[in-house]
This record gives C-alpha cells, sequence and structure tokens, in this order.
C-alpha cells in the first residue's frame, strides 16, 4: 500500500468460542494466544487504502494467526469488504494465507464458505473488479471459496494451492500429491492467471488496476480505405494468399508488443487449461483500458500450433469477453488462424460448443468491439472472435470459409489447384469489403506486414482507433442491435445484387471512359469542333 494510506475497518469484530471447543487447549486460549504471538485481532485484516494512487479494498489473510484459517468473524470481515468494495464500486484484492477452515468452529465454519462466495458474486455482479492473489500456502475452504471468484488470480511462485493440503491428500487416497499443489502447476492448468513474485506484485497490482480504470480519448488519423477502386492493377488472391501465411509475417503478440506496451497477458480457461495458440488480457489503445484476444501462430513454437486453436483457447476468450463486459472495457480482437485444431483432445473437450459459445457471446457484448483480421482468418474458428461492430482486415490478409487447398481437393480432388480455386472463393479484402463482410481495409507496408512490422503495428493502431472512435460513444443497447443488424443482412438476396448492380455500373463506367479516351485519342477535335459538338443548340444556329 501508499505509505499512511491504509485505513482499517472492522476491527472491533472477534471471535468467540461457539461450541465451546477444546482439544489440546480449548478455543478461546488458542485465540488467546495468537493474537500475543501475532498482535493481530484476527486472522484477517480489512480496509480501504491507495495502490500507486488507486483506491481499493483490502482483504489480507495471515497464516501465523491459527494458520490463516476462516470462521465466522474472518468470513463475516470478508464479507463486509466486499459489501463495502460493492457500495463503493472500489476495486478489492485479497491476499490469501489459509489451511482453510476453522475446526473448532465446526460447521460454523463451513457455511462462511457460502457467505463468502456469494458476497464476492454479488460484488461481481455490481462490476466491481477483484484481483486475487494466492500466496504460500492457501487450501481448503479459503480456495475453494471467494479465493477463486477473482477476476484475475495471481499466485506466488513456489505457492502450495489446492483445496486439500498434502497431508490430506495422503491420507485419504495414500499417496502424496506429485505437482498439483503448486502456483506454476495450477497456471499450467488455466486456473491461474499469471505467477508474480511478491517484489514485482505491486507494480503488478498497480498496472492491473489503471489499466481497468482508463477511460482515455479519441483522436488518431484516418487510414482505413472504405472502397476499392476498379482498376486493372488488382493482384492475383494466391499472391495474398502467400503474403498472409508469410513466416515473418508479424503475429498478434508481435502487434501487441508495439500497439500496447504495457499489455498484461491473462491466462487460463477456469476449467482445463490454458491454450498457447490464443492469447489474451488487459491492454491499452489511445489511453483506453481494453480487452485485447487473438490468436498467436508463434513464428514455429509448437506450443502455438500455428494459431489452431484448442476448445480451452476459445474459452479463455469467452472468459475475457465476460470480464470486458462487466468491466465496461472495449474489446479488440486480433485474428490470424489457418482454423481450429482438430487434433486429439478438441472433441473430446468441446471445440464445436467453444466456438459457438463464442459466438454467441460476442453477438451481444454491451462494449465497442473492433476485429482486425492481422494474417489468415480460416473458417469457425476466425469467426468465433470476428462477430465485431466493425471487422477490419489488413491489405495483405485473406478470410475464407475453408482453405483454397482444401477446397481444391474436395472439388477437384486435386490440392495443386489451389490457386485457381483461391481466386473463386473471394477471399481478399477487396472482394469482402465488395460483399460487405468488412468495414474497411489496413494499408500495409510496401511488400507486406513483414518488411516493416513497425510502421505496420502503426497502421493497424491508427485503424483500431479509427474505428474504435465510431461506436465508443454509442450506448450498450444499440450497440447490440446494430451489431445484429450488420450480420443479419449478410447474405440476404437484395445485398448480393445491389452489390453486383454497383459493380456493373462501376465496371462500364470504367469501360465507357475508357473508350471514350480512345476515341478522343484517335479522332482529335479541334477547340470550337469540340464546342459545337457539345452544345446542340449551337448546333441548330
Amino acid at each position: 500500500m501508499d505509505p499512511e494510506s491504509f485505513e482499517e475497518f472492522n476491527r472491533h469484530l472477534v471471535s468467540v468460542d461457539p461450541l465451546v471447543f477444546s482439544d489440546r487447549l480449548p478455543y478461546r486460549k488458542r485465540i488467546l494466544q495468537a493474537r500475543e504471538e501475532t498482535g493481530l485481532r484476527e486472522a484477517v485484516v480489512t480496509g480501504i487504502g491507495r495502490i500507486r494512487g488507486h483506491e481499493v479494498v483490502l482483504a489480507v489473510l495471515d497464516f501465523r494467526f491459527l494458520g490463516g484459517s476462516m470462521g465466522s468473524v474472518v468470513g463475516e470481515k470478508v464479507t463486509l469488504a466486499f459489501e463495502r468494495a460493492a457500495e463503493r464500486h472500489l476495486p478489492i484484492v485479497t491476499v490469501s494465507a489459509s489451511g482453510g477452515a476453522r475446526m473448532q468452529e465446526g460447521i460454523l465454519s463451513l457455511v462462511q464458505m457460502a457467505k463468502t462466495t456469494a458476497a464476492a458474486k454479488r460484488a461481481h455482479d455490481s462490476n466491481v473488479p477483484y484481483i486475487s492473489v494466492l500466496t504460500h500456502p492457501t487450501t481448503g475452504g479459503i480456495y475453494a471459496s471467494f479465493a477463486n471468484q477473482g477476476d484475475i488470480i495471481l499466485a506466488e511462485p513456489g505457492a502450495l494451492i489446492g483445496f486439500a493440503g498434502p497431508r490430506v491428500v495422503k491420507e485419504t487416497a495414500g499417496h502424496e500429491p506429485l505437482r498439483s499443489h503448486s502456483a506454476e502447476f495450477l497456471w499450467e492448468h488455466g486456473f491461474v492467471d499469471q505467477v508474480v513474485d511478491r517484489r514485482r506484485l505491486r507494480d503488478t497490482l498497480a498496472l492491473i488496476l489503471r489499466l481497468v480504470s482508463a477511460h482515455g480519448t479519441s483522436g488518431g488519423r484516418s487510414v482505413l480505405r472504405r472502397s476499392h477502386p476498379i482498376d486493372g492493377s488488382r493482384r492475383r488472391a494466391w499472391d495474398i494468399v502467400e503474403l498472409a501465411r508469410h513466416p515473418e509475417r508479424p503475429t498478434t503478440l508481435d502487434l501487441i508488443r508495439r500497439i500496447s506496451p504495457q499489455f498484461i497477458e491473462l491466462h487460463g480457461d477456469r476449467l482445463f487449461g490454458d491454450d498457447p495458440a490464443v492469447v489474451g488480457g488487459i491492454g491499452e489503445i489511445a489511453g483506453r483500458g481494453v480487452i485485447i484476444i487473438g490468436h498467436e501462430r508463434g513464428h514455429g513454437d509448437p506450443r502455438r500450433r500455428n494459431g489452431q486453436a484448442l476448445p480451452e483457447g476459445y474459452r479463455k476468450a469467452l472468459r475475457l469477453m465476460d470480464l470486458a463486459a462487466r468491466l465496461r472495457l472495449p474489446v479488440i480482437t486480433l485474428i490470424d488462424t489457418p482454423g481450429v485444431y482438430l487434433g486429439e483432445g478438441a472433441e473430446e473437450r468441446g471445440i464445436a460448443s467453444a466456438l459457438s459459445q463464442c459466438i454467441a457471446a460476442m453477438s451481444v457484448l454491451p462494449v465497442p468491439t473492433v476485429a482486425v483480421i492481422i494474417g489468415e482468418g480460416g473458417s469457425g474458428g476466425a469467426l468465433a472472435l470476428a462477430v465485431a461492430d466493425r471487422v477490419l482486415m489488413l491489405e495483405n490478409a485473406i478470410y475464407s470459409v475453408i482453405s483454397p487447398e482444401g477446397a481444391a481437393a474436395i472439388l477437384y480432388r486435386d490440392a495443386s489447384r489451389a490457386p485457381e480455386v483461391a481466386e473463386s472463393l473471394k477471399i481478399t479484402a477487396p472482394d469482402l469489403l465488395r460483399l460487405d463482410v468488412i468495414d474497411g481495409i489496413v494499408p500495409e507496408p510496401e511488400g507486406g506486414a513483414h518488411r516493416d512490422p513497425d510502421y505496420a503495428a502503426v497502421l493497424v493502431l491508427d485503424a483500431i482507433v479509427e474505428a474504435l472512435n465510431e461506436v465508443v460513444d454509442i450506448p450498450p443497447d444499440k450497440l447490440v442491435r446494430e451489431r445484429y443488424r450488420k450480420f443479419r443482412r449478410m447474405g440476404q438476396t437484395n445485398t448480393y445484387i445491389r452489390e453486383l448492380v454497383a459493380q456493373e455500373v462501376a465496371e462500364l463506367s470504367a469501360t465507357i471512359g475508357r473508350t471514350l479516351g480512345s476515341l478522343r485519342d484517335r479522332f482529335p477535335f479541334s477547340k470550337d469542333e469540340e464546342v459545337v459538338e457539345a452544345s446542340p443548340t449551337v448546333r441548330q444556329e
């Protein structure tokens, strides 16, 4: 906490002995000893203070006081802290160190899990940011109640964390747990966002608090192309496919590092694992806190699977979308995937369900959304992150229902005909702009984004700011209605007819213009003849 900023509340609450419990020592005597040894009145201290100037409600458990166990008073003080945070609409930070329930209070200790978890949920529903910090050790009733409700969960390196402590596991299962009770194990399996050393904790908390409260400013330059001129310089679709797949093309993380240097990556779906093929977290765009989610190809890193995501990747995205909705943060998605991962585990863990849930959730997000297809937009894996208020494409990106190779294999039983099929699929940015599937084209450096990643990132940032400014002030209900109408129109016959007619008119106008120009070159008129020809009235005289 900032010096002299912390003000404790509810200090007067102290434990009694509701069960008149006694083991080797009476419970009352244990409480008195703990007070003398620690100087604390209970196992938790609650209050309001500041972290780098950001006002927060704080609840900190101390393992030295009866193992940080939760009895009626600990439960009451934690509950009051959540209620205070909701009432004042302040972020809340809890720091846990506990062996679990306080056995000396029996069932009254157990039901504190329900009370504190319900209080955390009410604060959650009040759109209060909640950061949970897990220290060594955090187990039992604390870990299985409010400590696991954090929007963002941080853990200290090497901390012992789990529902049942190692001794209980050994007694009941007959063997000691191997790695399952460590902070690092939980991070790998999607239950912890970051493992943060205590020396970095204050800075990390301060940055999170700043990002979730940053409201930003408008501004920025216009870079988006909203129309595509009809001319003879259109490149082959296959050339664009090759640029979209270029091994040195900037990936999502390459762009994030440039457009949002203080990005805090969050990990895990809170169900099964963390998928490195999808990255997401809290960043800052033009001074405004945002949630950024994207596919990550990884420049050959096998963990990233070239951006082919598993169900847990999309469920992580879902979790971050929910966080954005509650904290009123815009969502920016960066799309670069050939499609979902179809190998072992994908179907078993519900890849189709995860895609469907992502599409549905994104369609009704009550916050501004901007999707940018930065490389390859492959099928449902891309669409699941592209149901946005504004959908943009880089100049050399592609977006398709199927890869050209896949379509060629199905249609001709010959994947080598992919370049031919690519033309027919209409997968380039100009094609999709004509079809109203996207809203704008982001220009790239000459030769492709890989030629100058820094400048490519500048163009992407400018495009995001431009698109965000168009929707950021629209009321949530109207935003959702307009998003629905936008996708509702796609594929309607009258839309296709309008686009075809517009294209025919443009091509006809271009042809007439070229023909007239050719005639003028072949049959030049004098100045007087041009006037007479241009004016029927003069000719009659």
